[in-house]
């Protein structure tokens, strides 16, 4: 995780704690990974990896629309191919992984470059209704994961308005 990342990451954990203020230890703590955090800001090399790109997490993100007859998730893949991603639905649940790799290679006359990077990722998508999982279909394309999913005749039978008695 780059330092941006990680900065982002202990606001959220910070803001998401109960036991970050108030208590002299975690307050020492939280002191102590800003220090670090600083130190490290703007260096080009980190304590583990060659650069801070090396330390960047491969999360695509995932947008999940309704309509009234199915489910779409798009999800932007770039660099991959379907090859490298697989879908699965069980339990009302999508689950999306794969593996991206990157190797690119740079010949000159008097040098020579090779780099391989690689990550992979899962993504799992709770669903809000049953679906059909026979019409179940996913198409790539792009760079582009569409995954639609059809919801079940029980789902498309629409929601019932119960009354509230006092």
């Amino acid at each position: 995780m780059s330092g941006k990342h990680v900065a982002v990451y202990k606001e959220k954990e910070r803001a998401l704690s109960p036991r970050s203020s108030g208590y002299p230890l975690f307050s020492l703590q939280r002191e102590m990974n800003r220090v670090f955090d600083n130190f490290f800001r703007g260096m080009d090399l980190w304590p583990f990896a060659q650069s801070e790109k090396e330390l960047e997490t491969f999360d695509p993100g995932v947008d999940v629309i309704e309509t009234e007859h199915e489910i779409r998730v798009k999800t932007e893949l770039p660099g991959m191919d379907e090859n490298d991603v697989h879908v699965s639905l069980s339990d009302r649940t999508l689950t999306i992984k794969g593996e991206k790799k990157e190797e690119t290679e740079d010949k000159g006359k008097n040098y020579y470059q090779m780099e391989r990077r690689w990550g992979s990722f899962y993504r799992s998508v709770p669903l809000p209704t049953a679906i059909d999982t026979a019409k179940a279909d996913a198409a790539f394309k792009k760079g582009v994961l569409t995954v639609t999913l059809p919801k079940s005749v029980e789902a498309k039978k629409g929601e019932k308005e119960i009354p509230v008695h006092a």
